[in-house]
């Protein structure tokens, strides 16, 4: 959003048009024109009437740019005084556009305001966006707070708060509170996240071992792997598969429904993955078609078909965005992205 502001020809032409004088604390007069005025504020609108409009509360050279960004309107471009003008006197500009109620200057003064706040002055710029209404600012401080609070407990202001403010100080310490756990819950989702991809490739590999064969398992109905075949190079987890396979072809501890050894197990639970995944009516993915007909029973048995119904969704929704992040995006929106970011 752009900071409006007027340059000194139309300024000149504003003054001589001025029909109405806006008073400040140190009684100086600045002169402004109603209709202006009563456009830009409601509040100042029905102070008009009095032809002399006193602000108190703010220096004059503040108000001044209070009166300069109201002439200007919304819609103007900021030259580089504009700019300047907000960073001297954004705070006292917040406060004038809240007391007047000038939305849109308010939402500038707080984007400027909280672009330029530190740990040294955040329990005062705080206390101010409570004051003006201001809640855009406030998650700003609060996130300053977060983000350095050992500078922040250095502050005389933090002490401050600590010994008059109970209220602002929890505020604070419970927001750092939420925002640690929110980050503990993205890694634990990101590491979910991670499982389902590596479970969604494994199902592909497994497909691809019983469909093609690779470099030490055949196909499931094929001819046998040639010794001179080189490493698997598509997936990630071929060689480790693999040895699963035959693991579990030549394991004697393995028994129907899941039992055996740690490694035959994992085949088992891997097989009934694939099956539940599976949408083939012909599938070269051993056992794929028995785990079909015995799923229900098998949940039924175990208590874990509501559960494993999830890990079959989180899986498939794997599946789905990976392949989605994979596609090449169109040329053409490609050229269309770049004249959006040109223009802006």
């Amino acid at each position: 959003m752009s900071v409006p502001a007027i340059s000194d020809e139309s300024w000149l032409c504003h003054v001589s048009a001025a029909d109405v004088h806006v008073v400040t604390a140190g009684g100086h007069s600045i002169p402004a024109h109603s209709s202006v005025l009563a456009s830009a504020s409601p509040v100042l609108e029905n102070m008009i009437s009095r032809r002399t409009i006193k602000i108190p509360g703010a220096s004059y050279d503040a108000v001044l740019e209070f009166v300069r960004f109201l002439n200007a309107g919304e819609a103007r471009r900021p030259p580089p005084e504009a700019t300047e003008a907000m960073k001297l006197y954004g705070v006292q500009l917040l406060a004038l556009a809240h007391a007047y109620r000038v939305g849109w200057l308010k939402r500038l003064c707080e984007a400027a305001v909280g672009g330029r706040v530190g740990s040294d002055d955040v329990v005062d710029v705080m206390k101010l966006a409570q004051l003006c209404d201001a809640p855009q600012l406030r998650r700003r401080c609060l996130a300053v707070a977060a983000k350095d609070f050992a500078s922040l407990q250095r502050t005389e202001g933090w002490r401050f708060v600590q010994n008059h403010d109970p209220r602002l100080e929890l505020e604070i310490l419970q927001f750092m509170a939420e925002r640690e756990q929110r980050r503990k819950r993205w890694r634990r989702e990101r590491m979910d996240q991670e499982v389902f991809l590596q479970l969604s490739e494994a199902m592909e590999c497994l497909e691809h071992i019983c469909t093609e064969g690779c470099t030490v398992v055949g196909p499931h109905d094929g001819e046998p792997p040639s010794r001179s075949r080189g490493p698997c190079t598509s997936f990630r987890t071929c060689e480790t598969l693999q040895l699963l396979i035959k693991h579990f072809g030549t394991c004697g501890k393995k028994f129907p429904g899941g039992g055996g050894c740690v490694q035959c197990k994992r085949m088992w639970q891997l097989f009934r993955l694939h099956s539940s995944i599976c949408d083939r009516e012909s599938c070269k993915v051993p056992l794929c078609r028995q785990f079909k007909v015995s799923a229900p029973e098998q949940g039924k048995e175990k208590g874990d078909d509501a559960t494993w119904r999830l890990l079959v969704k989180k899986v498939i929704l794997a599946r789905v965005m990976s392949s989605l992040a994979a596609r090449k995006t169109p040329e053409q929106l490609m050229k269309a992205w770049e004249r959006y970011r040109r223009k802006n």
